[in-house]
């Protein structure tokens, strides 16, 4: 197969799946992995895409591809899936707020032909759904750029002006002992002013992130109105989450 088409896929894939790592594009094609290495390489240099370790995603996802690109790319099949979920609860309409985080983004591409409304703190879901149906509410503050997100003062004290009917939050760690932890504060002090107006909190956590605690944690277990997750979730664990009163979808 030449590089044309080559090409072709991987651009074709990547505009679907909104990532690709080298492995499932060499055992598609039927070539070496040095090959495919070889043919993203090519693709980065003319814009098309962002390298990632493994693999690429699409420069709209990623404009930081140390930080948020590596992070958009792990897990992928499971935050698909449970993007693939969390889309089932929008409706036209709502006014939702997304946020930085790496499996938000990818709800984007299963919303944007809706009319509704997002805020949102994410620079990547402001690239994905500008120019769509959804009208885009970008908070301002400061710009972390290896976020590619907009966190600050200013920002919590902007979200808490907004009363949004449902939310869709990443968590870097959830247990049922401590809640919802982060690694940093300013995520958790996004998430916490988002948790104080929003009519429904949808928790977007692939299950690697179930029984983690970080360092910060900023939210009780009660705060969650529906936990979306994976279907490698421990089916004990999720019937221990539903028996705390957590409403789970998988």
């Amino acid at each position: 197969m030449n590089f044309q088409l080559r090409k072709h896929y991987i651009l074709t894939t990547l505009e679907q799946q909104r990532s690709l790592t080298v492995a499932e594009a060499a055992q598609h094609l039927g070539t070496t992995h040095i090959t495919i290495r070889r043919d993203l390489a090519e693709l980065a240099t003319q814009g098309l895409l962002v390298r990632t370790h493994g693999g690429a995603v699409l420069p709209s996802v990623a404009k930081h591809p140390v930080a948020f690109a590596r992070k958009a790319a792990a897990n992928l099949a499971q935050k698909e899936y449970i993007c693939q979920l969390a889309a089932g609860h929008v409706a036209e309409g709502d006014t939702l707020f997304l946020d930085c985080g790496s499996t938000s983004v990818l709800l984007c591409p299963l919303i944007r032909h809706l009319r509704l409304r997002v805020v949102t703190n994410s620079l990547p879901v402001l690239f994905e759904l500008v120019g769509s149906a959804v009208q885009v509410v970008l908070i301002g503050g400061e710009v972390d750029a290896a976020r590619q997100a907009v966190h600050g003062a200013l920002a919590v004290e902007q979200l808490r002006r907004y009363a949004v009917d449902k939310a869709f939050l990443g968590v870097d760690g959830l247990s049922l002992q401590r809640g919802l932890s982060a690694n940093g504060e300013p995520e958790a002090s996004i998430s916490q002013a988002v948790l104080a107006g929003a009519g429904h909190v949808y928790l977007l956590c692939d299950s690697s992130k179930l029984e983690q605690d970080k360092y910060l944690q900023f939210a009780p277990l009660s705060a969650i109105g529906t936990l979306v997750t994976d279907q490698q979730a421990p089916p004990e664990l999720v019937a221990r989450y539903r028996a705390a009163g957590v409403r789970v979808v998988c």
